[in-house]
């Protein structure tokens, strides 16, 4: 037998009959082999791709020449050397790939696979060779397995080519079309097919019936407009006639959408002929000169079938129909790129091309490009072509050219099974354009007569009409810009009239028809409106609030909406006078679109280029033109900025000047984060005194182990709550203060109003506006992700650990909907951030679940309904045994930290050695809190990295019982654990702690991914407003965040090694560097093979190849069903609260214009975040939302919302009631629970009469309320949810968790309604916080190591970065003499240290922790970026530097200490403490640093006085007198730290880092000062 190459060349007709037979080609191009089916091309590809990549390469270097067959396909010759027969190629070969199938003029597209192809050939060589056949449509080069390319690649020509270009079986092929390079050589083509001549779509209807894939039809002529009248268009545009291509509207059914291309000629609107000038050019001046030269323009539109409701057909004769489509948003248009356009769509090295990259999105049509874009924008567009935002309305006529009326009814019959109405109406108009004279009218200010082509008489007749205010104007543009009106039904006398209104009256009506969401076409009926009365009266908003103005940006439109009640920021508040000059801007695409997405390509250029004009020269409304200010980082990461319109006084400059001084931040990014810091939405505490003291952070090498936490004392965090108005004091609060951001959290040794700042804590000198709490710690859920699941399933778990888990909640879940304990337990297990579960099970327990209460029962099926679905779409398992809190630092440092092992002890399972944790969280069955001991996981979200997760051992320590609903990590060890999670820190970031065993993994702590960002790049010059827009357009280009998380998904899904696998290590180092981009400035690009081919089906990706998945994800995908939620309106309300009280009639009015306002302002939440129903808003459990926020993100967005809107109206419904105690406020509650039951009742009537069958029979309403048209509002009573709650409870009083604000109602009552002797089932035990009294005396002066900083002035702090090394540990060695030397500290003597209870030295005894000062795993880390020591032997402990810290040194000295009692201690400290601190005023410092003179001035004349604590009498007499015992700067003069005479205040001392710390909750001299306050207290009232 000859060998298998030769057998291969072997001519086809020289082979066997038998052989040829064997071999049979379909008329699809399917081939038949021996005996066997039939092989698609899609079968063969897969062979084709497995073609070792040695055989191209060897034919490359024409060792192979000739074909090769295997499984009859050829195997390409070396280029350019095709096999020469005596009648040019080899024939005989190539007959056998020169097929050409019947019929194929007539097929959808056409393929041509090409073989034979060098290793560097592109898609632009290929689209070069054979664009003259055809419309090359797709270009796509093949690899192997291997990924090396196999050297072919298909070609899809749709429509075919026009002739049969392939039937002699090679083409030639020029590749480097540059004259030194170029290279021309012939290659082996062929016919194939994977679609079929016709491809079809099966009916979602009917199964029976199928469709064609795509359909089209060849209109005459496009007209653009829109709808002036119900039945009237006004045609603005209509498609160019002059071209040799008539307009295509196609229907793909297969993307469900409509493609319409058509083309447009540009001419100069001026009416001046532009043509292209001729001579030399510079390609700058050459591409201006294309855009202002008259053109001929190729446009395409999609529209989403989504978007059609309906088709209008009008017969115009017996031969035409007009089709006319109205939208309620624009939809997507593309302009083909022209010459070197062409080219540049084809990018270097990718190996798919398709037609689409030659199309690029457009958000104008208008004649220069360039001179558009050097304009603000706004409502009025100047000379559009086409308004592709406003002109919405197309009609297309058609007559019978190519069967036109024919494909028309089948379109038809396809649209109708897809929703999309087809209306035929006879009556119908057309009107030609026209210019509206709205314009002129209101903005006429901006027009002046010289040079106009109006005469100065009409000018002068414009100017009589009298201007509008700016909040009527802003108004008109808000119904204006969402479609309620349109300019050009305006009329003059409608604007007349607007002007001879109050202006809050022509608000309020503005307003109402911007709510109304109905097209107006005659606007002179709107004053025939009546307005409800929740328009025309305003409730006071909470103090921490603002009305706030916003603006969305889509490439083609701009949208406006009403002002709505928004949480501040600091600079709002400085600047609340002018609260509506500020404009919170939104860069979103298309409504229907979502959120703009990054890309790799050049095709949305035109999307950015906008941006970036709005950017640069702002929005105008009206008479204002708002600049752009700056923008938040949340704000960044979902597209959004605030804009501020100037004035003569105040401008962008003078409020970024205000925010601080970032001049020496030269990163853009980072700056660009610091002024951002500025927005972050925040409570204002005021009227506090804070006494900042400065301490250094623990490091160790590049590991910060106190990155972003400090410290607060209990006194002020008491205070803090009470202003907060929260039912217990939190353990950790995340705040603003100047520059300094982080979390702060209670530690004893900060005395009376300290909070201790580290230098990662404070970033910038900024104008001090006094303490701001972003949020609190409390209990969440713990709950698991596909992220995490995927992760513990690469460490071991198995997934029927997982799956057993899904299935236990979802019984529970439904059983929950029948039992009330169920019910309870659950919700208070599975607490949401913002803790609306604790809000439901407390309403559960006040009996409503049981009298079947509508809006209880509908909260209960909404969050079962809610859950479902994060089950569904993102495997969120909770995990009852875990918790999702704050993490912050060990300021004690006896917890153990992470010890870096040999990479062989790595994975052993030594419980030993894994590090410690502290968390401490409430018993549900006790109601007291407990610590949480034994093997934990510990986590951070997302977590991508296998080393992400960590196996940790949470311990119990006496000294950490004071922390609570947080996790406490460890400040020892080779690398802080915080960094480890996903490369985390304790700035904010929340922790996943489970201790469930279940999920502890085979394989523990799997080395950590090094999480350090790149290094930004610094400019060598101050950072410009241009930089920070520039960026921010970079930063939404190249943010490829979610691309980078979804493909790691996917890949890990796929890989058999899951997260471990090369690519999703390499997925999740891009990820890290992804999340560092805005504050790096430095992009992740994907490579394209990290990119998946295909996704799995859990992932819901309809635009991918989709497979099955049977890993663990898969199985929880399939378990679970979709929910939908139905509100329970036909259930009764509670009788217990209708007949409480005798209302009257008065009450039950003022009661019912309340709900009107509450209605209104709840509707416009649900209209402008399109969020169904009002339980969604008031739980936050939102269903769906627009898609401008991720759902993490906008749950705690809506949570701010609702809970505002809800203060508000609390505070309305106890002015109403005159007064806040049941005897007034009970009665006029039930008032509004009767007046929400009728409203109810009277829509279900409404129901009944609107549900009929065709026969006009009444039928039954739908069950639940399910299809109620005008669903009422019944969440207002709710308001006042905690009076509900007395009044169905028969209680006399109201119960409320606390009345922290004597006058007033709490800001957080859902957690105490029950009160007395229900309140064991509350998340926090009362606690005592100082009475209304001592906030009203209180000033918010800020107090440093300089002095007195008052609101409205610098506070700085750190101001030389070198000296932060006086706290390294170099400077602590040798007893401590360099430090002495330099500061005239002694840091052995701690005197001014509270001496220890026995309680703790004996739980100190009995704790088998390693000792700060024994070893690497328990040596305390100090602020230190360089160590001036090398590190000692861990054997040689008596040499070791760091031992004097806390170490043998102090040991010695607490042997020699006098035995004093606890008390007397205490006692004696206090008193000696108060006599230095009348006799010496020294600066306050806890570890700072200082400057170089500061060091220069210490000598043994200057030493820090000895550090007391002051009596709490005084103490609280300065409180309240308002006297500070610190120097006071001036006014007028910056704060510097290098004038210090001394570092330590009578109230601090210098403290040693090893010192063991004393706990709150464990007999603290912190006990003793709270009583001496109290009866201070007790005294000063009885005084007066």
């Amino acid at each position: 037998m000859r060998p298998a190459r030769e057998r291969n060349r072997t001519p086809q007709a020289a082979l066997p009959a038998a052989r040829q037979s064997s071999e049979r080609t379909d008329g699809n191009g399917f081939r038949q082999y021996g005996h066997g089916g039939w092989k698609s091309p899609s079968d063969r590809s897969r062979e084709e791709l497995q073609r070792p990549r040695s055989l191209v390469e060897r034919l490359e270097r024409k060792e192979v020449e000739g074909m090769y067959l295997k499984h009859s396909l050829p195997v390409p010759p070396a280029p350019g050397r095709v096999t020469q027969g005596p009648q040019g190629p080899n024939t005989s070969d190539l007959n056998s790939i020169a097929v050409t199938p019947d019929g194929w003029e007539t097929w959808d597209s056409l393929a041509i696979r090409v073989f034979g192809l060098p290793w560097n050939i592109s898609t632009l060589d290929l689209w070069s060779a054979f664009q003259k056949e055809g419309n090359v449509s797709t270009i796509e080069i093949f690899e192997n397995r291997q990924g090396h390319r196999d050297g072919t690649a298909k070609l899809r020509f749709r429509p075919p080519p026009r002739k049969a270009f392939w039937v002699s079986g090679t083409y030639e092929i020029l590749q480097f079309r540059n004259k030194p390079f170029e290279r021309k050589f012939s290659v082996p083509i062929k016919v194939i097919d994977t679609f079929g001549p016709k491809p079809t779509t099966q009916s979602p209807v009917n199964p029976t019936i199928r469709f064609l894939t795509r359909m089209a039809l060849k209109p005459l002529v496009i007209d653009f407009g829109f709808m002036f009248e119900k039945d009237v268009m006004m045609v603005m545009r209509s498609s160019e006639t002059r071209s040799r291509m008539k307009p295509v509207v196609e229907l793909d059914l297969q993307r469900r959408q409509l493609d319409i291309h058509f083309d447009l000629f540009l001419t100069n609107p001026n009416g001046e002929k532009t043509p292209m000038p001729t001579g030399p050019l510079s390609p700058r001046s050459k591409k201006r000169a294309l855009n202002i030269t008259d053109r001929m323009e190729s446009y395409r539109i999609q529209m989403s079938l989504d978007q059609l409701q309906q088709i209008v057909e009008v017969e115009e004769t017996p031969e035409t129909r007009s089709l006319i489509i109205s939208l309620d948003t624009p939809p997507n248009f593309y302009r083909k790129g022209t010459g070197k356009q062409l080219p540049a769509s084809h990018e270097q090295g990718l190996l798919y091309w398709s037609d689409w990259s030659a199309w690029n999105r457009q958000t104008d049509i208008v004649f220069d490009r360039y001179a558009t874009s050097k304009e603000s924008l706004g409502l009025r567009k100047t000379q559009p072509v086409i308004d592709i935002g406003r002109w919405t309305t197309y009609r297309f006529t058609l007559d019978n050219f190519e069967g036109n009326l024919s494909k028309y009814q089948s379109i038809c019959a396809a649209l109708k099974d897809y929703n999309v109405q087809i209306k035929k109406v006879k009556d119908f108009k057309v009107i030609p354009a026209r210019e509206p004279e709205t314009w002129n009218l209101l903005d006429r200010a901006a027009h002046s007569p010289v040079g106009d082509s109006r005469s100065f008489l009409a000018y002068l007749q414009d100017a009589v009409v009298a201007p509008l205010g700016f909040v009527v104007r802003y108004q008109l543009e808000v119904c204006l810009s969402q479609g309620q009106l349109n300019e050009h039904n305006l009329s003059r006398a409608f604007i007349e009239r607007l002007a001879e209104m109050e202006e809050q009256k022509a608000s309020d009506l503005l307003r109402y028809v911007a709510d109304r969401k109905e097209r107006i076409y005659d606007p002179m009926t709107i004053f025939n409106l009546k307005v409800p009365k929740s328009f025309r009266a305003h409730t006071k908003i909470p103090r921490y609030c603002a009305m706030g103005r916003k603006a969305t940006v889509t490439p083609s439109k701009i949208y406006f909406s009403t002002p709505q009640v928004e949480a501040t920021n600091r600079v709002i508040r400085q600047y609340i006078g002018h609260a509506d000059r500020f404009l919170r801007v939104q860069f979103t695409d298309e409504k229907h679109e979502g959120r703009i997405n990054s890309t790799d390509r050049n095709t949305n250029d035109e999307i950015f280029s906008r941006i970036w004009r709005c950017l640069t020269h702002g929005i105008v409304i009206g008479d204002r033109r708002y600049e752009f200010l700056a923008f938040g980082n949340s704000q960044l990461r979902e597209h959004g900025a605030y804009f501020f319109a100037p004035t003569l006084n105040l401008t962008t400059a003078h409020i970024r000047s205000w925010m601080g001084d970032f001049s020496k931040i030269r990163e853009i990014a980072r700056h660009a984060a610091r002024v951002g810091q500025c927005f972050s939405t925040t409570r204002a505490i005021n009227g506090i005194k804070v006494t900042v003291v400065e301490m250094p952070d623990v490091k160790k090498g590049s590991f910060n182990f106190t990155d972003g936490v400090g410290k607060i004392s209990e006194s002020l965090a008491k205070l803090v709550t009470a202003e907060l108005g929260l039912p217990s004091v939190p353990s950790v609060f995340q705040f603003r203060l100047g520059g300094c951001k982080g979390v702060l959290a209670i530690w004893p040794d900060a005395r009376n109003w300290e909070v201790h700042i580290r230098p990662s804590q404070y970033k910038f000198p900024a104008i001090s506006e006094g303490l701001e709490i972003v949020r609190w710690s409390q209990f969440a859920a713990a709950a698991l992700n596909r992220q995490v699941i995927i992760v513990l399933s690469a460490l071991g778990v198995p997934a029927s650990v997982f799956v057993r888990k899904l299935r236990t909640m979802l019984a529970t879940l439904e059983q929950a909907m029948r039992d009330e304990s169920v019910a309870v337990t659950m919700l208070r297990r599975q607490v949401d951030a913002c803790q609306t579960t604790l809000l439901i099970a407390a309403l559960i327990e006040c009996g409503f679940m049981e009298s079947q209460e509508p809006f209880v029962l509908s909260l209960l099926h909404l969050w079962r309904s809610w859950t479902v679905k994060y089950l569904k779409e993102r495997a969120r398992i909770v995990i009852d045994q875990g918790a999702f809190v704050f993490g912050v630092t060990d300021e004690s440092k006896t917890l153990k930290g992470h010890i870096n092992r040999h990479p062989a002890e790595r994975g052993l399972r030594n419980i030993s050695d894994v590090p410690e944790i502290f968390i401490q969280i409430l018993d549900e069955k006790t109601s007291k809190y407990k610590v949480v001991e034994g093997l934990c996981l510990l986590a951070r979200n997302p977590s991508l990295h296998p080393g992400d997760i960590r196996v940790v051992r949470a311990v119990d320590n006496p000294r950490l019982r004071h922390i609570k609903d947080a996790v406490v990590l460890p400040q020892t060890g080779d690398r802080d654990v915080a960094s480890m999670c996903s490369g985390g820190d304790l700035d904010g970031d929340d922790f996943l702690v489970m201790w469930d065993e279940e999920l502890i993994p085979p394989e523990w702590n799997h080395p950590p991914m090094d999480y350090s960002p790149p290094a930004p790049e610094k400019l060598d010059r101050p950072v410009t407003n241009g930089d920070i827009t520039g960026f921010f357009v970079q930063y939404m280009k190249n943010d490829r965040l979610g691309r980078i998380a979804t493909a790691h998904l996917a890949q890990a899904d796929q890989r058999p090694m899951g997260v471990k696998d090369q690519k999703c290590l390499q997925l999740a180092a891009l990820h890290s560097k992804a999340v560092d981009y805005v504050k790096t400035g430095q992009p992740a690009v994907m490579p394209r093979e990290l990119a998946p081919r295909q996704y799995p089906h859990f992932m819901e990706n309809k635009y991918r190849t989709k497979y099955h998945s049977v890993r663990v994800l898969g199985q929880l995908y399939d378990q679970v069903e979709r929910i939908d939620f139905v509100p329970r309106y036909n259930t009764t309300f509670d009788t217990r609260i209708l007949n409480a009280f005798p209302v009257t009639e008065r009450q039950m009015q003022d009661a019912r214009d309340l709900k009107e306002r509450y209605d209104g302002d709840m509707r416009r939440i649900m209209a402008q975040h399109e969020i169904r129903t009002e339980f969604e808003v008031w739980s936050t459990f939102a269903l769906s939302h627009t898609n401008m926020t991720k759902d993490y993100k906008f749950h705690e967005e809506l949570g701010g919302i609702a809970f505002a809107l809800r203060d508000q109206y609390h505070r309305a419904c106890v002015e109403a009631a005159g007064g806040n105690r049941m005897a007034q406020l009970g009665p006029f509650v039930v008032a509004m629970y009767r007046v929400t039951r009728d409203d109810a009742v009277a829509a279900l009537e409404r129901e009944k009469k609107w549900t009929s069958n065709p026969n006009g029979q009444e039928s039954p309403p739908s069950e639940d309320g399910e299809s109620l048209q005008l669903a009422p509002l019944i969440s207002f009573p709710w308001c006042c949810t905690e009076v509900l709650c007395s009044v169905a409870n028969g209680r006399k009083e109201i119960v409320k968790l606390d009345d922290l604000l004597k006058g007033g109602p709490s800001m957080i009552l859902e957690d105490d309604w029950l009160g007395g002797g229900k309140r064991k089932h509350g998340r926090h035990p009362k606690v005592k916080v100082p009475g209304p009294h001592v906030l009203e005396n209180l000033d918010d002066t800020i107090e440093t190591v300089e002095g007195s900083v008052r609101r409205g002035e610098t506070l700085e702090l750190f101001h030389d970065d070198d000296d932060n090394e006086a706290w390294d540990a170099g400077k602590w060695t040798n007893g401590g003499t360099e430090a002495k030397e330099r500061y005239g500290i002694n840091k052995d003597d701690k005197s001014f240290w509270p001496v220890d209870s026995e309680a703790i030295k004996q739980d100190q005894e009995k704790e088998s922790v390693a000792s700060p000062s024994e070893s690497t795993n328990g040596e305390p880390m100090v602020s230190s970026s360089e160590s001036t020591n090398e590190e000692p032997p861990l054997s040689d402990k008596e040499n070791d530097p760091e031992m004097d810290i806390g170490g043998k040194a102090d040991q010695v000295q607490e042997q020699q200490k006098p035995s004093v009692s606890p008390k007397h201690s205490r006692r004696t400290s206090l008193k000696s403490r108060d006599d230095d601190k009348k006799t010496q005023q020294g600066k306050i410092i806890e570890q700072g640093t200082v400057s170089a003179e500061d060091t220069k001035k210490t000598d043994k004349d200057k030493h820090p006085p000895e550090a007391t604590l002051p009596k709490a009498k005084t103490a609280e007499r300065d409180v309240h007198q308002g006297v500070s015992q610190k120097k006071s700067a001036p006014a007028d003069e910056p704060l510097d730290l290098s004038d210090s005479d001394s570092f330590f205040d009578a109230s601090d001392g210098a403290r040693s880092d090893s010192e063991p710390e004393v706990g709150i909750m464990n007999g603290s001299w912190a006990d003793e000062v709270e009583k001496e306050l109290e009866t201070s207290e007790k005294e000063e009232d009885t005084r007066g």
